[in-house]
């Protein structure tokens, strides 16, 4: 029978495969919010407000989950990264030409954009984290990801990645905005940072819970500036493939990799209910005694 452990399980396992449906997720999350914000001119402010809901309908699905389900975890990831991609950008920007291209002076309905700027915006978010991962420490909760099974557990849990989410956005806008690095030059540094977290993984010191939530956040600004130069004009460095057609592709994929891990999490509940025997090839028989 499975354990207590397995049915709570609400969160997957940290893998490779966990990373790259990361980077998939918030590299999607980039180009659909800016296809809704931008493309299709709803502006940051009304897409933020449908974004957001979007967020809490897909959450609730996940709470109510009794146990892990790739489709359900990875569509909050996905509905947090649209949502932080113009929760940022109405943060960090406004009207002016430098923003809205085009000689438009508005986009879409509502207030344009509160014009924080990058570094203020950025502030502001790690200052919110913070404070949730203090009111985490105190809770007295674990952190690692796989031993969540409580309700308010999972709240903070989530609470965590719509604030890192939208904190990953803005700082990869910044380096692919105003650092003077670009697209390319930003998912490099970024990408080199995620490999100096890999290395010190082997350094005992270093709390791997740490390492994780840094990492997490910092593949949010990968996705931004993966995403980015996926759909920017090639006058600003980017590929100029466009968000429509950008983010159909990166939907694509992200499915069938929620599609294999949904395979695998049947395969193993199907092991915990009737043993190992279950996943095993059986020999053929060949008539001899």
């Amino acid at each position: 029978m499975p354990t207590t452990q397995s049915v709570m399980k609400k969160l997957p396992e940290v893998t490779l495969a966990f990373w790259i449906m990361k980077i998939a997720a918030t590299t999607l999350g980039e180009t659909a919010g800016d296809l809704f914000a931008q493309t299709l001119k709803l502006g940051y402010f009304l897409t933020t407000v449908v974004l957001f809901m979007v967020f809490v309908v897909t959450l609730v699905i996940q709470l109510r989950s009794a146990r892990y389900n790739p489709f359900f975890y990875w569509t909050v990831i996905l509905s947090t990264s649209m949502a932080g991609t113009t929760m940022s950008d109405f943060m960090n920007r406004d009207a002016s030409a430098k923003y809205l291209s085009g000689g438009a002076t508005r986009l879409g309905w509502g207030p344009q954009g509160l014009g924080l700027g990058y570094p203020e915006g950025a502030a502001i978010l790690v200052s919110i984290l913070a404070l949730i991962f203090l009111g985490w420490k105190l809770s007295g909760m674990t952190f690692q990801i796989t031993e969540i099974v409580t309700f308010r557990g999972e709240a903070l849990f989530w609470s965590a990645i719509l604030v890192s989410n939208t904190l990953g956005t803005s700082m990869g806008d910044f380096l692919s905005d105003s650092s003077g690095l670009g697209y390319l030059g930003g998912a490099a540094l970024v990408t080199g940072v995620l490999l100096v977290l890999v290395a010190l993984m082997k350094v005992p010191p270093v709390p791997n819970v740490l390492l994780f939530w840094i990492a997490f956040v910092l593949t949010r600004p990968l996705g931004a500036t993966a995403g980015d130069l996926l759909t920017k004009p090639v006058a600003k460095g980017g590929l100029d493939l466009g968000t429509a057609g950008s983010s159909a592709v990166l939907l694509a994929v992200l499915f069938g990799l929620m599609a294999y891990a949904q395979l695998k999490e049947r395969r193993a509940a199907a092991t915990e209910v009737l043993g190992p025997e279950a996943g095993a090839v059986q020999p053929q028989r060949t008539g001899r005694p």
